[in-house]
């Protein structure tokens, strides 16, 4: 194995940019995961998609040759879901209808308490972005499921994320929004207990595309080991980025885990 901090007991894996680019692997990441599947390293999937549902996600992965456990994937989706359930929200869902089915259970009626936003382009626009406004100037908490400032849509285009809806937000209410999923520390922590690994946080390896999004935050503030890719959405000098020195930057998914394996 490559020269890391301590052993690495278990691997967080972001999905989109760092597995797969929109539904194309990058190069050779099916038989790279299955290569650090059978090395008996821990695996969980730690991702920020809100597009689709935690299940069509898990089925477009399997589509594309992947092989998980359901149970292996943690989503902000399903973070924001839970807290919405635990503080007894009746938000506002700036979403796509493919990831508003998974809380098809949860009360949305006006007034409304909370707003939470993801990465929805046919509802942010001025209208729902007005209506979020009011509802946050009349007291609503304001929920930011991730903050991306861009994601990748194909190996040659970036697209604005959510993270400059929820500044504009911010900016004109005068709140601060809460982080749901990556780079929240509370999220890494639901997949650190999972694997059983609270305690030991650098036996961890973080590997993603977004230095920031994936890299930040409370995976430098927990001491994850942090391994960034240049897929996706990586953009040349995106390592100066890091406030902490990140432990590697490979040019694929499956090259860190060749390093990581060797």
């Amino acid at each position: 194995m490559a020269a890391t901090r301590t052993t690495i007991k278990g691997v967080m894996l972001d999905i989109s940019g760092t597995l797969h680019v929109n539904y194309t692997p990058t190069p050779n990441a099916v038989a790279a995961l299955a290569k650090l599947r059978a090395s008996g390293i821990k695996i969980r999937f730690v991702t920020n998609s809100t597009r689709i549902t935690d299940d069509r996600l898990y089925s477009k992965l399997d589509d594309m040759g992947f092989k998980l456990d359901r149970c292996e994937v943690f989503s902000s989706l399903s973070a924001a879901k839970k807290m919405i359930k635990e503080r007894n929200y009746r938000p506002m869902l700036l979403l796509e209808d493919d990831a508003l089915e998974q809380f098809a259970e949860i009360d949305c009626s006006e007034p409304y308490n909370a707003v939470v936003l993801g990465l929805a382009p046919s509802r942010l626009d001025y209208e729902h972005l007005n209506r979020a406004f009011q509802a946050v100037l009349k007291g609503a908490d304001l929920i930011g499921i991730h903050r991306a400032k861009y994601i990748a849509t194909s190996t040659t285009q970036l697209s604005l994320g959510p993270g400059p809806f929820v500044a504009a937000l911010e900016s004109a209410t005068d709140k601060k929004a809460e982080l749901v999923g990556k780079p929240a520390r509370a999220f890494y922590q639901l997949a650190l207990a999972d694997m059983e690994l609270l305690g030991e946080p650098e036996s961890v390896a973080m590997i993603g595309d977004d230095v920031l999004a994936d890299l930040g935050g409370g995976a430098e503030e927990l001491g994850l080991q942090r391994f960034l890719v240049r897929t996706g959405k990586y953009r040349e000098g995106d390592e100066s980025k890091a406030s902490i020195a990140l432990d590697g930057t490979f040019v694929s998914f499956a090259a860190t885990v060749q390093a990581l394996c060797e």
